[in-house]
């Protein structure tokens, strides 16, 4: 009857290396990262929160006045 062959050092340092070699070749390729487009959370005029694409909205980085906002709700029509 043959025995079964015990695993050797010879054997071990083999599949230890391959293991090694294997682990740092995947970690060599860069993994592909997903784009994460920036976002604006914007309330519609039905009270919605609606989340924009920043490149879709124009801004012009200038605050609006006391007296501007004022004037804005003065005009604006009434809902129903």
């Amino acid at each position: 009857m043959k025995q079964p062959e015990n695993p050797t050092r010879k054997k071990f340092l083999w599949w230890g290396a391959a293991a090694l070699a294997a682990v740092t070749t995947f970690r060599s390729f860069p993994r592909k990262k997903k784009e994460k487009k920036e976002t604006v959370k914007m309330l519609t005029q039905d009270g919605r929160l609606v989340e924009i694409d920043k490149s879709l909205v124009s801004s012009t980085n200038k605050k609006i006045t006391a007296d501007e906002l004022k004037q804005w709700v003065k005009n604006k029509p009434a809902q129903h």
